[in-house]
C-alpha cells in the first residue's frame, strides 16, 4: 500500500477512536480491514522457560592468566618482525628479533662473571686442600669461600639477566662455549595461542619494557555478562550459560556486587565449549539457565522487541481481543538485541501484536489524550 493511503487509514482509525468512551482508555478497537491496512501482525505469547534469562548483553574477554604482553627487556632496535596480529603461534616460536649495543654488554658481563667464577672455584679447591693440610689459617679459607659465594651469586644474576632478555638456555650455552658475542636477541611466544595485537614495527627504537606483542591462549574464554540488578538474586555460580547463535556454552564463575551506571551487575562466565567460534572483544547475546529453585519463573514472558511500546515511562504490549487490542503494562526484566523478558498479568494463551505497534500506540495516545 502507498504511504499516502496508509496515513489516511491511520487518520481514519484515530478519528473513529476519538469518540470512544474514557473507560476504554486502554482498549484500541481495530477492524479486520484496519488490521490489514496498517500492517498489524500478531504472534502467540511465549512463556519464558523456568530459570532462563535470554538476551543478556555480553562481551567475550581473555582470561587474565592466559594473556601475555611481550615487551622489550632493554633499550633496543626492532630488527625484524616475524609474526603479525591474528597469527596462530606455537610455544617457543620466534616472534621478533631485536638488536642493540646493550645486548653485547649483557653477554660480555655474563662471560666475565663465568670466567671469575671458574677462577674462584680453582682458588677455593686449592685453599681447601691447604687448610686441611694445616698450611693456611682458617680465616683465609673462610675468606676464599665467601668470595666464591659472592661470585657464584653474580654469575647466577648475569645468567638470569640474559634469560629475562629473551636468550634461551641453548643460546646461553653456545655463548659460554665460545661461539662469540651477538648483538641480537629473540622474542619468543610463551604459549601456544594467537597474536592479538602487534604494538611495534621494524626499524622502531624501543625503551625498556615497551610492549611489542599481546599473545593469548583462546580456550577457554571468559564472558562478561551485564545482568539487570533486579535479576541478580536469580543467578548463582555454576549456572549454565549458552550462546545460541555461536553454539557455545559454559558456566557462571562469579556474580558481581557492584552496580554500574546502567543498573547492571557483572556476571563472569567461562565458555568451555565452542570457544573457537568466539573472538576477544566480540559482543554477543547470552542466556543464563539458572539451577532449579523454589518459585521458578512464574509470570515471565519472552517477547520480540518489536512488540514493546514505551509510553510516559511505561512499557506496554498490545494483546489481541475480539474487538481489537488491549494495552497491557509489563515490567521489563531483561532486554536483548532481538527479544526481551517481561513480567505481566497474562494468562499465556494470548496473541500479541509484533508489527504495526507504532500505529496502535498512536491510536492509544489519541484515546487517552496523552
Amino acid at each position: 500500500m502507498e504511504p499516502h493511503r496508509k496515513r489516511l487509514c491511520l487518520f481514519a482509525l484515530l478519528a473513529t477512536l476519538a469518540s470512544a468512551p474514557l473507560r476504554a482508555a486502554e482498549e484500541v478497537p481495530v477492524s479486520a480491514a484496519q488490521l490489514k491496512s496498517l500492517g498489524i501482525e500478531t504472534a502467540p505469547l511465549a512463556a519464558q522457560r523456568a530459570g532462563e534469562l535470554p538476551g543478556l548483553p555480553a562481551q567475550v574477554v581473555v582470561p587474565n592468566n592466559q594473556l601475555h604482553v611481550l615487551s622489550a627487556p632493554i633499550p633496543v632496535l626492532v630488527e625484524r618482525m616475524l609474526a603479525t596480529a591474528g597469527e596462530h603461534v606455537k610455544k617457543g616460536q620466534v616472534l621478533a628479533r631485536l638488536q642493540g649495543p646493550a645486548v653485547v654488554e649483557m653477554q660480555r658481563a655474563y662471560l666475565q662473571a663465568a670466567s671469575q667464577l671458574r677462577l674462584s672455584k680453582d682458588n677455593l679447591a686449592r685453599d681447601e686442600k691447604l687448610f686441611e693440610e694445616g698450611i693456611i689459617a682458617e680465616s683465609r679459607y673462610r675468606a676464599t669461600r665467601s668470595q666464591h659465594a659472592e661470585l657464584a651469586a653474580a654469575y647466577t644474576e648475569r645468567r638470569q639477566v640474559l634469560r629475562l632478555a629473551g636468550m634461551s638456555e641453548a643460546a646461553i650455552g653456545r655463548l659460554q662455549s665460545g661461539s662469540g658475542l651477538g648483538s641480537a636477541i629473540d622474542i619468543v611466544s610463551p604459549v601456544e595461542g594467537v597474536v592479538l595485537e602487534q604494538m611495534a614495527n621494524p626499524g622502531q627504537r624501543l625503551e625498556a619494557a615497551a610492549p611489542i606483542f599481546k599473545v593469548a591462549k583462546l580456550d577457554p574464554l571468559w564472558l562478561d555478562i551485564q545482568l539487570p540488578i533486579v535479576r541478580r538474586d536469580t543467578v548463582t555460580e555454576g549456572d549454565r550459560v549458552t550462546l545460541s547463535i555461536q553454539q557455545a556454552e559454559g558456566k557462571v564463575l562469579t556474580v558481581g556486587h557492584g552496580v554500574g551506571g546502567s543498573q547492571t551487575v557483572l556476571v563472569r562466565a567461562e565458555i568451555t565449549r565452542g570457544a573457537e567460534r568466539l573472538h576477544p572483544g566480540q559482543y554477543v547475546e547470552a542466556t543464563v539457565v539458572s539451577v532449579a529453585r523454589n518459585g521458578g519463573s512464574n509470570g515471565l514472558w519472552s517477547v520480540s522487541n518489536h512488540a514493546l511500546a514505551r509510553l510516559q515511562g511505561r512499557v506496554l504490549i498490545f494483546v489481541q481481543t475480539a474487538k481489537g487490542f488491549r494495552a497491557v503494562p509489563v515490567g521489563l526484566i531483561a532486554e536483548g538485541a532481538q527479544t526481551s523478558t517481561v513480567r505481566g498479568e497474562l494468562k499465556g494463551d494470548e496473541r500479541i501484536a509484533v508489527s504495526g505497534v507504532s500505529a496502535l500506540k498512536a491510536a492509544l495516545m489519541g484515546i487517552g489524550g496523552e
